[in-house]
């Protein structure tokens, strides 16, 4: 249950667009990036009763008169002096002042590697990148080795350590995440998983892995000078793994990193008891990134076209198309099919979204560059085909998770789609908060789709502090039900709707500055939880709660994922009955993604897709029509 909670809190981080600093030298200056961090702040704890205090306001939008009464008596009981709550924050007070961050390793055991639901569509987030303008194989493998040379050219930076310094609100950010997500991969365990980190080896990696018509390659990125292969390099190379992978009748072996993390891990312990399996298994799981060479899939109409990459992007669309062509467990998986679809899905544990676009950022901008110098073609060994023995236990395991996975696709609802009427230049151009305002927008959409507010989750940033990670913004608000209940009420007047508008939007602008600031309840008190437990006391009856639940039940769970490139992420609902929602807004139109279960009645992708557009449609002619001076 534990992990389950955690893990209902736990999508991607959402940050103000951060500026950006020049890099102090382009040449490696040893023990930067660990005096950057070490002069960043520790996250804190917040006091008790401002904690405790907050979580009954954000209850009284989304549990019952009653039930938040009850839950008064239990707040109370929690806090009183000497008391058990008291206790427990001694507890907290004490793991911050030992650890680097009292929140982090937790937040990674209990949010990913304990969590043991499948990674795909329940963990890992997709990115859907602007459609290329190639339709055939050469178009695919120049595009693909343009991308490869501009993730190494990302990653100079990082082994440099020459990443310029990211601020938000004139302080630092941790960089620890871009540290975190190259060279890494998760490993599978019936009972828990674990990440490995081979960036900082004494040996490290210098291959990525190639994956064509499901067969593994490893091709080596690096010439023995240590400098990096040229675009044209890696083109021929990759020209030479296409044409060695030409059957496609090879078994999807990476079809198996789609299953539950249990399955998953007794079928993996099975597949490396075979010397070969295991010593390719250990060439992918070291490999710096994965690129996966996709098969072209029916043409759809440029309406659909969005959600289907969406789809494609999270889960590769089934066994019969290209999901035996991925390693889920790799953090970082670039996708490239054929028809001039393009994104990526990582694995979550090791970060947030923000640092993941800002790799996109950087890798998209350095494949709209010219071509470059041709470079002299020196002979390069050919890709090395990564083998597999598969026995007929593996081949078993095989035939469970392609009928597993194709259950988890039919069941998955995308619905990606562009606002196309106006962007985060609007609501500036009013002086609100453009995430406020798109969170505003959600919460009426919901309103008028259920006739009720539901717990909502928003990621922020805990960026500020050492190796921080995020915590919860709780959209769902009193201020923002005030303002959805008189949206539609004809009694209202619409100066009176404007300035609840505002309100909420104020509100909610204060809760993501509290939230980032490390002054937020949902990680307090998942802290508090993991304190007792960690205590071997019984559960404090406040954590057995019915509001506890309903507090982390959350049907809309949203980010906000900003990025120049005009994409967006996508991720899945974490609630069998709810929603994910991940925008990004540009200036004059927003880029929305929204994901549901088929299997839920109530729940249609589609449906909140047209309310949220009606609701921003609606909002802005509220905003035009009605005069704002006596705000």
């Amino acid at each position: 249950m534990l992990g389950f909670l955690a893990r209902a809190m736990a999508k991607q981080a959402a940050r103000k667009p951060a500026a950006l600093v020049s890099p102090v030298s382009v040449t490696r200056i040893p023990g930067r990036y660990l005096a950057h961090q070490e002069g960043l702040p520790k996250l804190p704890v917040p006091p008790l009763r401002q904690t405790l205090e907050r979580y009954l306001l954000a209850l009284r939008p989304v549990v019952s008169a009653e039930e938040l009464e009850h839950t008064r008596g239990l707040v109370e009981d929690f806090q009183r002096p000497g008391g058990v709550g008291e206790r427990l924050q001694r507890g907290l007070e004490r793991r911050a002042r030992k650890m680097e961050n009292w929140l982090s390793d937790w937040w990674l055991q209990t949010a990913y590697l304990e969590y043991r639901m499948p990674v795909v569509i329940h963990s890992s987030p997709g990115v859907v990148l602007p459609r290329a303008e190639f339709h055939d194989r050469q178009g695919q493998i120049r595009f693909a080795a343009k991308l490869i040379a501009g993730v190494l050219d990302f990653k100079t930076m990082i082994d440099n350590e020459t990443l310029p310094v990211e601020y938000l609100g004139g302080k630092p950010l941790c960089m620890n995440q871009y540290y975190q997500v190259l060279s890494s991969c998760r490993i599978p365990d019936p009972k828990r998983d674990s990440v490995v980190n081979y960036a900082r080896s004494k040996k490290p990696p210098t291959h990525i892995t190639v994956v064509h018509n499901f067969q593994f390659f490893v091709l080596d990125v690096y010439n023995s000078d240590g400098s990096p292969l040229t675009v044209d390099q890696i083109y021929i190379q990759l020209e030479k793994i296409w044409n060695s992978s030409l059957q496609t009748n090879k078994e999807p072996i990476g079809i198996l990193t789609s299953q539950h993390r249990n399955t998953w891990g007794k079928a993996y312990n099975n597949l490396i008891k075979d010397k070969t399996n295991k010593e390719s298994v250990r060439a992918i799981q070291k490999s710096i990134f994965t690129v996966c060479l996709d098969a072209p899939k029916p043409r759809v109409s440029d309406e659909l076209y969005r959600s289907r990459v969406g789809a494609q992007m999270l889960h590769g669309g089934g066994s019969r198309w290209n999901s035996g062509n991925r390693w889920f467990d790799k953090t970082l998986q670039f996708i490239i099919g054929e028809d001039g679809s393009c994104g990526l899905i990582y694995e979550h544990a090791p970060a947030e979204g923000p640092p993941i676009v800002s790799l996109v950022d950087h890798v998209v901008e350095y494949t709209k560059q010219s071509e470059m110098v041709r470079s002299p073609m020196i002979p390069l060994p050919a890709p090395q085909k990564l083998r597999f023995n598969i026995t007929p236990e593996i081949k078993k395991d095989i035939e469970k998770a392609k009928q597993n996975l194709n259950i988890m696709v039919q069941d998955l609802d995308v619905k990606v789609n562009v606002f196309s009427h106006f962007g985060k230049n609007f609501p500036k151009s009013h002086k609100m908060s453009p995430d406020a305002f798109i969170q505003m927008a959600l919460q009426l959409a919901y309103y008028r789709t259920y006739h009720r507010c539901c717990s909502t989750y928003e990621s922020a940033s805990l960026r500020m502090f050492r190796l921080g990670r995020t915590d919860t913004i709780r959209s769902t608000s009193v201020d923002s039900l005030n303002f959805v209940q008189a949206m539609d009420d004809p009694g209202q007047q619409k100066q009176e709707k404007v300035a609840l508008l505002d309100k909420a939007v104020k509100a909610h602008r204060a809760y993501t500055d509290m939230a980032i600031h490390g002054q937020a309840i949902d990680r307090h008190l998942l802290g508090l939880r993991l304190q007792s437990i960690e205590d071997l006391t019984s559960m404090p009856e406040i954590f057995m709660d019915t509001s506890y639940a309903v507090a982390l039940h959350f049907n809309l769970s949203t980010s906000q994922v900003p990025a120049k490139t005009d994409c967006v992420m996508c991720f899945g609902p974490v609630v069998p009955d709810g929603y994910g929602v991940c925008y990004n807004p540009m200036d004059d139109h927003i880029n929305f993604a929204v994901s549901a279960f088929n299997s839920c009645a109530e729940t249609n992708a589609a449906r909140l897709s047209q309310s949220l557009e009606e609701a921003l449609l609606d909002m802005r002619a509220l905003l035009e029509q009605a005069p704002r001076a006596k705000l």
